[in-house]
């Protein structure tokens, strides 16, 4: 007894001093990885800086110049306010409508691909693999890339936005959807298994009723990244309200009230889709906590 108490002291000391030596070393492992993120960021900075027309800092103080001159012309002109939203609502129409279509295609994608790689409802298990890589290969690239290459093959307008976003949605939503998938019970799936029921059937009676208020909460959220990517589309000739502003941002002078009235549709329209889509999101969480 006595060798055994007098043996205990140091043990704790040898395990106290083992736990602080690997504190020490994970600090000083995040310490390092700090100092080289931190190099890589100041390199990449530099270099960045090298390659521009202009230097960063050089042109630092003109950054407030261009919005300057937008609201300064925008108030001048600011009894013509209603009617450029009116004039432009049509193109805003058509981004959401691009937004819109886009997120329903590309959630109906990324369902049958979620359900197509989550193990335990695979309809084929060994293609697993091939579903997880497709997903990863339609998020990879940007939904600018995608709609540069449609626009080349298709020409300007909302088709090839369109079909852009909507792959690029359906390999995010599908990963999403993938995750919530694979904690389903999987009781229900083989129960109606048990009775004979099909693949599909089993995916739509057993799985999407317990996933579909997660599922319908991300398309909601991915809506909202939408009409940002439409927006931005439309700046390589994507057509909607991304293109009218191009146009007249280019124009300069003379044109800044139109540019600011298409900022005060397409900044109201982004807080109005996010408030209402939070609201949902909000109460479908609520639904799920009870």
């Amino acid at each position: 007894m006595t060798d055994a108490n007098t043996a205990e002291p140091s043990d704790l000391g040898d395990i106290r001093e083992n736990y602080l030596a690997q504190v020490q070393r994970r600090r000083l492992y995040g310490g390092l990885t700090l100092m080289i993120f931190v190099l890589l960021m100041v390199s990449g900075f530099v270099v960045a800086d090298d390659r521009n027309a202009g230097g960063f800092w050089d042109g630092l103080h003109q950054i407030g110049d261009y919005p300057a001159d937008v609201l300064s012309e925008a108030w001048e002109k600011r009894a013509d306010l209603p009617s450029l939203l009116w004039k432009f609502l049509p193109a805003l129409t058509e981004t959401i409508n691009i937004a819109a279509v886009s997120t329903l295609l590309g959630a109906c994608a990324g369902l049958v691909l979620s359900l197509l790689a989550t193990r335990g409802l695979a309809r084929w298990p060994r293609l697993i693999p091939l579903f997880r890589r497709l997903m990863d290969m339609l998020r990879a690239f940007p939904e600018i890339v995608i709609a540069l290459m449609l626009i080349f093959v298709l020409g300007g307008g909302p088709i090839p936005a369109m079909i852009a976003i909507a792959l690029h949605t359906a390999g995010a939503l599908g990963k999403m959807f993938s995750e919530v998938a694979e904690n389903a019970d999987l009781k229900p799936v083989e129960g109606l298994s048990s009775t004979g029921a099909t693949w599909a059937q089993r995916m739509w009676l057993g799985v999407l009723p317990q996933v579909a208020p997660n599922y319908l909460s991300y398309a909601l959220l991915r809506l909202e990244i939408n009409i940002r990517a439409s927006a931005i589309l439309g700046f390589v000739g994507a057509g909607g309200i991304g293109y009218e502003l191009r146009n007249t941002m280019a124009w300069g002078p003379g044109r800044f009230d139109e540019a600011a009235a298409i900022f005060v549709l397409l900044f109201s329209t982004i807080v109005l889709f996010d408030q209402v889509s939070s609201q949902y999101r909000n109460r479908l969480t609520e639904g799920l906590g009870q």
